[in-house]
């Protein structure tokens, strides 16, 4: 902004004296946070450990090389269980989304005081709880093994699928939907030929994108005891079998690659 110097000429500058002022203390305060959050974290660590990390890690590094390759005619199953996990649990959950963003959207909710706000909370619950909480919660509720983890991932995919498509539902193309509602079409009409029709890409993406990150995730669900091949990784583990965790390590690699190839080719047949 321009202000005046010494001889009344008008000189432009970026920020008035209050604003600069305003600035420096902001860094100053987050200066001193970060000082204060780093001395919390001094304190509650062992630098001894930190220290000799790369040595520990080579040390698992030349255990687990090369992995065991004859241990993977026992990943078969676990795997396929991790693909019906994140599959069953995506389309469970796109089924339970789809209501809810409907509700949730401002111009098909029917009633923005009351019903929105219900359908908003189920999207900000089910999104803020992780898979892993969800799992943990399940499997103390119906038991171990993969129909906790279907549901767990289910659950958690509500939200992510309902936000995305109410904010498509938002942002459709409303004279179509006038058009069609001055035909004298009904209520539901105008969402089958007027709404649907539009959000049908956005939904179609949203499903691959869930699909793929699902994958990601139903791989580690195992390590609590929802089934998948996380369940042999922990196994594993437990016994320090380094070989045959590098071996299923691979295969996850593999997994989530093939996966993110094919949620890619999807993507963009759809766009």
């Amino acid at each position: 902004m321009p202000v005046n110097d010494r001889n009344g000429v008008k000189v432009w500058q970026r920020r008035t004296s209050r604003e600069s002022l305003l600035l420096w203390c902001g860094w100053l305060i987050g200066v001193a946070a970060f000082v204060w959050c780093w001395q919390q974290i001094s304190e509650a660590t062992t630098w001894f450990f930190v220290f000799d990390a790369p040595n520990i890690a080579g040390d698992i590094w030349r255990r687990a090389t090369p992995p065991k390759w004859e241990y993977i005619t026992k990943l078969g199953k676990p795997i396929w269980d991790t693909l019906n996990i994140a599959t069953l649990g995506t389309l469970i959950s796109l089924v339970l989304a789809v209501p809810v963003a409907f509700l949730a959207a401002r111009n098909t909710t029917p009633s923005a005081l009351f019903v929105r706000p219900i359908a908003l909370l189920i999207i900000v619950s089910t999104r803020s709880i992780n898979s892993l909480i969800w799992a943990l919660l399940l499997i103390a509720i119906i038991g171990p093994g993969v129909f906790a983890g279907v549901v767990a991932i289910a659950i958690r995919s509500i939200g992510f699928c309902a936000k995305l498509l109410y904010e498509a539902i938002e942002e459709i193309d409303a004279t179509q939907v006038e058009a069609i509602t001055a035909t004298g079409a009904s209520r539901w009409q105008v969402m089958v030929y007027g709404i649907v029709p539009q959000i049908l890409p956005a939904f179609a993406g949203i499903a691959v994108f869930r699909w793929d990150i699902n994958i990601r995730e139903s791989t580690v669900l195992g390590l609590v005891g929802a089934g998948g091949i996380g369940l042999q990784l922990s196994s594993s583990l437990n016994v320090l079998a380094w070989p045959q965790v590098s071996l299923i390590l691979l295969v996850i690699l593999f997994a989530v690659v093939i996966s993110e190839w094919v949620s890619a080719k999807v993507r963009g047949a759809i766009i």
